[in-house]
């Protein structure tokens, strides 16, 4: 129920300041451009709180908090004296028009250039590309990659991260082509070119990883394998290890990987083993321990093998040779809160297309459900996280309500851009039409995702 509730505040805190900023641009640029606002809404439905400032403008915070609205005297919806036509927003030159409209989404693209720059004064990290493993039979195994091999191009655009690595690999998601990567190995110049062919690629995924699709891996250090389960009457039971150990060492060296530890388990049936283990007695510091253990003769795939009958996760991190990190001052970060920005914004719109031309599954289609979840789970883990998810849901908002589409701002200002092609407005009656068709298909869509939302849930 905590959770619950934590989620659901996080959702609105988030909804509730985007919407604010988003309505704000709308009426900053109005005022400036002569039009008189009636009311500026925060939320939907009665009213909870209201005050009317000195120009006549009436705020309301409103009882359903998802979403918002500014609404200026317009002589399409109100009857107005001779005297107050010029305050109208149907009085202003298309140009002004078109101003207040594009205010909303430029509105949240500003407040993510704002949230980025705060978050790269405190410096950007990311992990270099540098390939840790290869799954077996992948197509990126049957391609030629390699452990220790670094990504350092796709398609021609440098790639200095797994972050960006990810980026490019998005624009295949749906294609039938040859994914061009350049590769060097440490200490290297040389660079090589492997094209890996993908067919129609992961189109039909409902949550598309590409990395995990190619079968790559970022390179991790193993810092120790932990119990986390001990099978009845096993080898381990009988040696006295226990759940929670943390397992070190084996016969003397360390263990540096899951799989081989395995596998040298697997080989020893019937051999004392020397277990490095680190131990915590009543919530203490952990202690060392050194415990023998001999795997019981076992049958796995019909070969006998040496069975220790316990379950282990890996503990792993990054090495820190391939974190990379840069530096802005107040300035530097500027241009680079822009630089994330644009890209997220492209990523985005790449998406929708995507999403369009049935290059990526329609049930990756988001609704209220889960971006409450992401909200607030990303609050949980911090709140870094937590702006950060500000940021590109600010974005989002923005590039969703640029789109073409009546009744969004971009309807609008589509209606505007054919007003100034063609020296008139749009009938009334062509633009109630639209308004129509663009409420039923947003209906239609916010249906529709929710629909997986809670597919997604059960």
């Amino acid at each position: 129920m905590l959770d619950l509730a934590v989620t659901v505040f996080y959702f609105f805190i988030s909804l509730g300041v985007l919407v604010t900023i988003h309505e704000f641009g709308h009426f900053w640029v109005a005022r400036r451009c002569g039009v008189r606002v009636e009311q500026f809404s925060i939320g939907f439905g009665a009213p909870l709180v209201t005050w009317t400032d000195k120009l006549g403008t009436e705020f309301r915070l409103a009882v359903l908090p998802l979403g918002g609205f500014v609404k200026m005297l317009d002589e399409r919806t109100d009857s107005i004296s001779e005297e107050d036509k010029a305050f109208a927003f149907t009085s202003k030159t298309p140009w002004q028009r078109l101003a207040i409209i594009l205010a909303g989404p430029v509105a949240n693209f500003l407040l993510a250039v704002i949230i980025f720059w705060f978050i790269f004064l405190g410096g950007e990290r990311g992990l270099a590309p540098v390939v840790g493993a290869v799954k077996v039979d992948s197509i990126a195994e049957q391609a030629g990659f390699e452990s220790g091999m670094e990504i350092v191009e796709i398609s021609g655009i440098q790639t200095n991260s797994w972050g960006s690595v990810s980026r490019e690999l998005f624009n295949y998601i749906g294609r039938s082509e040859d994914i061009p990567f350049v590769v060097t190995y440490a200490d290297s110049s040389i660079r090589y070119e492997i094209p890996v062919r993908v067919n129609a690629w992961l189109e039909d995924e409902e949550d598309p990883r590409t990395l995990n699709a190619l079968g790559l891996s970022p390179a991790i250090e193993l810092e120790f394998l932990s119990v986390y389960g001990i099978e009845k009457e096993s080898a381990a039971e009988e040696a006295g290890l226990r759940v929670d150990d943390r397992l070190i060492t084996l016969n003397g060296e360390l263990i540096n990987s899951l799989e081989k530890f395995v596998d040298d388990v697997s080989s020893s049936a019937g051999l004392s083993l020397t277990l490095g283990v680190e131990r915590s007695f009543d919530g203490g510091s952990p202690e060392q321990l050194t415990i023998s253990a001999t795997p019981k003769v076992g049958l796995r795939d019909g070969e006998k093998v040496g069975l220790l009958g316990v379950q282990l996760s890996s503990n792993s991190k990054y090495p820190e040779a391939l974190v990379r990190q840069i530096e802005y001052s107040a300035l530097s970060a500027i241009p680079r809160a822009m630089q994330e920005t644009a890209s997220t914004s492209v990523f985005v719109v790449k998406s929708i297309g995507k999403l369009v031309v049935g290059d990526l599954s329609s049930k990756n289609l988001s609704g209220p459900i889960t971006i409450a979840k992401v909200a607030g789970d990303s609050a949980r883990a911090g709140a870094d996280n937590f702006v950060r998810f500000v940021a590109i849901l600010s974005i989002m908002l923005g590039v969703m309500n640029l789109l073409p589409v009546p009744v969004l701002d971009g309807g609008h200002i589509l209606f505007i851009l054919i007003e100034l092609a063609k020296g008139s407005p749009v009938s009334e009656r062509i633009q109630l039409v639209g308004y129509k068709a663009g409420f039923a298909m947003l209906i239609g869509l916010m249906v529709f995702a929710t629909f997986n939302d809670l597919m997604r849930s059960f």
